[in-house]
């Protein structure tokens, strides 16, 4: 069972999800995707949800579908990187934000950051 938030549209975050397995290599370019049925059991959602979230991901050109052979992922090597350098920036952002929320200032925020790093 995948770890899904109630307060989401449960077939984006598995998208979200299907698109982090592929940003980290899980899933390689080319690579087939298991059936609607298999990956909906085994995220623990409905059928019809995992088709929609993998819908999204052909809109998106992150998978293809061909008739015979399922569905895989591109094999467009710059759309996996740019997927990744978005999804790497969103990240980023979201930490910014929290980290400004919670008072810090710009150079405070680096200063951690170098920090964590081991860079003084």
């Amino acid at each position: 069972m995948w770890d899904l938030e109630a307060n989401r549209p449960i077939y984006l975050q598995i998208a979200e999800r299907i698109e982090l397995q592929i940003c980290s290599g899980e899933y390689q370019a080319g690579d087939k995707i298991s059936s609607v049925r298999e990956l909906a059991q085994e995220a623990g959602v409905n059928p019809n949800t995992m088709q929609r979230a993998l819908q999204e991901l052909e809109r998106k050109g992150i998978i293809v579908t061909f008739r015979t052979s399922g569905r895989t992922v591109t094999e467009d090597k710059e759309r996996i990187r740019d997927l990744r350098n978005h999804m790497a920036r969103e990240q980023i952002q979201d930490f910014l934000k929290k980290m400004k929320e919670m008072g810090f200032e710009k150079e405070e925020i680096l200063e951690f950051i170098r920090e964590e790093k081991g860079e003084e």
